[in-house]
């Protein structure tokens, strides 16, 4: 399993002090060279955990002066409760939703500010680097490159990710991954090789809106099982809801998961993995979101506990790097045949020239710079936003505090109906995704999912017109 790295530690003994008040705002914190002598650690220690506490606004370097606790950020709101109450265990239909079909839409609207799609800062895509490789490699390959890339898809590129998977604790052989478009193709496929019409998936509540259409165009019913921002899906819900009802699978987004941003536990990982197979039903791991930790440490994903193949995990680039190639993958363990013939039967095989560009990007070590870079990004972007919802937003709003990701999931007063906000901010040039399309129950109508990820002075504007329109409406 992954280890926390050292300065990490360093970091949260720091982070550690400031909560207990040792260290108060305005502070100066010791030098770099004297914390190294009496932690008897290295230098280049500290100067990465001093990093790593710039970059979570911990503490910030004054030219020749040292480095100082920030101002606390005390208009961030306190983080939401969970939404235990009203949850009726009882598998549910799932009804079309014209209401999504307009959010995703939004996305191609040039006009509107795009907080309701989660789609990643196109200024931090290298996209000059990427199309060049592209290039490079259909000039390198011609004839691979412009002819079917059969399921389980390029070798090369299958290679580099059961390299880059082992970062997540999971081992895995180039033979166990097949290449799809996309995460949500990966899921699509896991679902169909598992459950017939009628069956009932267990999911974590609230949950992906397009998931939700996706099982419905699967005439799948879902039992929603209520969710924490803090510690993630409700095990003893899970266990309860498995002991009453029939339940085919169970689809998890165990890594920042979208739109709470939260990410499980270690040790509640295992024990959703224990339950699950206790019960004998498989899991569906969605990480789309794992490689965005604002961290170093990449979380585990529960299929590194898997030993007899029951887990099928899903990923791909669309949140890191570059969402319109359309490349994602699924290790489907045993099922690994069953989802091959899927994919064969649904597209035949995922663009050839996209899977060579994204193969060379990680073996050139592109990937992980790239990482690095956008980590940082985010993290900034996150905790700024979520400050602007603390300092424009009604009294009474909460707000999640993600460790990765880009999403915050904002919990309005009550009586709040965010249907109603969705449809103010559109008139003003704002897109938002409203919290009753995440569940098919209404518990999260007082809701909205904000993408941090296109947060900038150029857009401060729009979170402060957002948060009026909220007052507006109490």
């Amino acid at each position: 399993m992954n280890k926390t790295p050292l300065y990490e530690n360093v970091a949260h003994k720091i982070i550690g002090l400031v909560d207990e008040g040792t260290f108060n705002p305005g502070d100066r914190v010791p030098s770099i060279r004297a914390l190294s002598h009496q932690l008897k650690v290295s230098i280049n220690t500290i100067k990465m955990a001093y990093g790593f506490l710039e970059d979570h606004r911990i503490i910030e370097a004054r030219p020749q002066s040292g480095y100082y606790v920030c101002p606390r950020l005390t208009a961030i709101p306190r983080e939401p409760e969970p939404e235990n109450s009203g949850f009726r265990l009882h598998p549910s239909e799932i009804t079309s939703s014209e209401l999504v079909m307009q959010v995703m839409g939004d996305v191609m609207n040039p006009k509107l500010i795009q907080f309701g799609a989660a789609i990643p800062d196109p200024e931090l895509i290298p996209v000059t680097r990427i199309n060049r490789i592209l290039a490079s490699e259909c000039r390198r390959f011609p004839d691979e490159s412009t002819g079917y890339s059969m399921p389980p898809g390029n070798k090369r590129l299958r290679t580099q990710l059961a390299r880059f998977m082992m970062r997540s604790g999971c081992t895995l052989s180039p033979d166990e991954i097949i290449i799809t478009n996309g995460a949500t193709e990966a899921v699509f496929l896991a679902l169909r090789t598992l459950c017939s019409p009628g069956d009932t998936l267990a999911v974590g509540t609230p949950f992906y809106f397009n998931f939700l259409q996706l099982i419905k165009s699967l005439d799948l019913k879902v039992l929603e099982i209520p969710m924490s921002p803090v510690d993630g899906i409700n095990i003893k819900a899970l266990e309860t809801a498995l002991k009453q009802h029939s339940v085919q699978a169970c689809l998890i987004i165990s890594n920042f998961n979208n739109p709470l941003g939260n990410c499980m536990a270690d040790r509640a990982k295992k024990r959703v993995l224990q339950l699950l197979k206790s019960h004998n039903v498989p899991l569906i791991e969605d990480d789309i979101n794992g490689d965005l930790s604002f961290s170093a440490r990449r979380p585990s994903v529960i299929k590194s506990w898997d030993s007899d193949g029951d887990a099928l995990l899903c990923s791909s680039f669309s949140k890191t790097l570059a969402p319109g190639y359309r490349i994602g993958w699924i290790a489907p363990g045993r099922y690994f045949d069953a989802v091959k013939r899927q994919k064969l039967v649904t597209n035949i095989a995922t663009p050839a020239p996209t899977q060579l560009a994204m193969a060379e990007f990680l073996v050139s070590g592109g990937y992980e710079h790239h990482l690095r870079t956008i980590r940082k990004a985010y993290a900034k972007k996150v905790m700024q936003m979520a400050d602007a919802v603390g300092q424009y937003f009604p009294e009474g709003t909460r707000v999640t505090r993600p460790e990765g990701g880009f999403t915050l999931w904002i919990e309005l007063p009550q009586g709040t109906d965010s249907l109603e906000l969705y449809g103010m901010a559109h008139k003003k040039g704002i897109s938002i995704a409203p919290g009753a399309i995440f569940s098919t129950t209404d518990l999260f109508r007082h809701c909205i999912r904000l993408n941090a990820a296109l947060w900038s002075d150029s857009t401060k504007w729009a979170v402060k017109e957002l948060g009026k329109m909220a007052c507006d409406i109490q």
